[in-house]
């Protein structure tokens, strides 16, 4: 440590190379224990709550800056006429580095009630659209639903966060009071959820489970090893559930796919999951900082590790693979027309692939 504070050709801080040293140590350990700043820690709070002071875009690396790639509905930035495919290029009147997507986005966060300005380039648009816009709470939604036929209902979880279990108690009522009695079936579309709050995962499962092992864990500590059982109570009164899967399902979305395969709940489809069965802790530290450290190694009901494994489906799709289809597109074709692996979703709860609880499984379409 010495040498490269002495040598090295810049300057660097006693702290920076501490800091640097405590990341390398913990992520030797796994791809999935890391040390957090107090920055990286904040971010993971918001992705966990799903609550922040913003502008309500999503947005990716662009060319030229970052494209918005969905709104908020009722956002600010929706209210003030940012549009599906703006680039934006300035930020308060500083450009945007297209290369460092993670700064642009703390740019537009801030205080709630304080004000941004972008400049946008827009499709057809002959010059720099500007536009000032107050940022304001805003509670991420983690689930989307709609009907997909009179009878069966769809919902759509993108990551696990502390409101997972509530907005999706809460979409399940919408869709049966829309359809005015008991949905015969559910498609839960997990495809690319990475993952997030075990708590939440596991109050998902238990909504649809009367009875059965949910996870089940095992690590050194007390707090590391435990056993999470289901509690009486179905809110689907028994629907019938295909959940959709993909390589990018992960870690909780693995947790509640799992749970409902194994207790002859749910059909999967589609694609082997990403396989991360392990538990992480976050451990507050000094200075806003912290470390997420694996703490367990998880497992199905089944007593199965998934760990740089998967889960396989029930049924596999072949032919390329392709991220759900946008839910607010605007397009006159229905999702299912539009998404193949919701029509086969369908297709198989049309064909009774669908587990009812507590019946045997063997019914299932290979």
């Amino acid at each position: 440590m010495q040498r490269v504070h002495d040598n090295y050709v810049d300057p660097v801080a006693d702290h920076q190379l501490l800091q640097n040293a405590i990341r390398g140590m913990v992520e030797a350990l796994d791809d999935h224990s890391t040390f957090l700043t107090a920055d990286e820690f904040e971010d993971m709070k918001v992705s966990t709550s799903g609550a922040y002071a913003g502008i309500g875009v999503e947005v990716a690396a662009g060319k030229d800056g970052v494209s918005v790639v969905r709104r908020m509905p009722g956002s600010p930035a929706e209210r003030a006429g940012i549009l599906t495919g703006d680039i934006i290029v300035k930020i308060d009147g500083m450009a945007v580095d297209p290369a460092d997507l993670d700064a642009a986005i703390a740019r537009m966060r801030g205080p709630e009630g304080s004000r941004i300005r972008l400049a946008v380039r827009r499709e057809g648009a002959p010059a720099l659209l500007e536009f000032q816009i107050e940022r304001a709470h805003l509670q991420l939604r983690s689930v989307a639903a709609e009907l997909l036929t009179a009878d069966v209902g769809y919902l759509r979880i993108t990551n696990f966060t502390d409101t997972t279990a509530g907005e999706l108690e809460q979409a399940v009522a919408r869709l049966t009071h829309t359809h005015a009695g008991k949905l015969d079936g559910l498609v839960i579309d997990l495809r690319n959820d990475p993952g997030g709050v075990l708590d939440a995962a596991v109050q998902v499962a238990d909504d649809f489970l009367d009875h059965g092992t949910i996870v089940s864990a095992e690590g050194r500590t007390a707090d590391a090893r435990f056993r999470i059982e289901a509690k009486p109570g179905d809110i689907s009164n028994g629907a019938r559930l295909v959940v959709l899967v993909n390589g990018g399902s992960a870690s909780a979305s693995e947790i509640l796919a799992a749970a409902l395969h194994d207790n002859h709940r749910a059909t999967l489809i589609g694609r082997r999951t990403y396989g991360k069965g392990s538990v992480q802790t976050i451990m507050p530290l000094p200075d806003g900082q912290a470390l997420k450290l694996t703490t367990s190694r998880y497992f199905t009901p089944a007593g199965i590790s998934i760990n740089g494994v998967g889960i396989v489906p029930d049924t596999v799709l072949e032919g390329v693979e392709q991220p759900p289809a946008d839910m607010d597109s605007g397009d006159a074709a229905t999702l299912a027309q539009r998404d193949p692996q919701v029509s086969a979703a369908l297709q198989a709860l049309a064909l009774h692939a669908g587990a009812v609880a507590g019946r045997d499984h063997s019914a299932r379409v290979r």
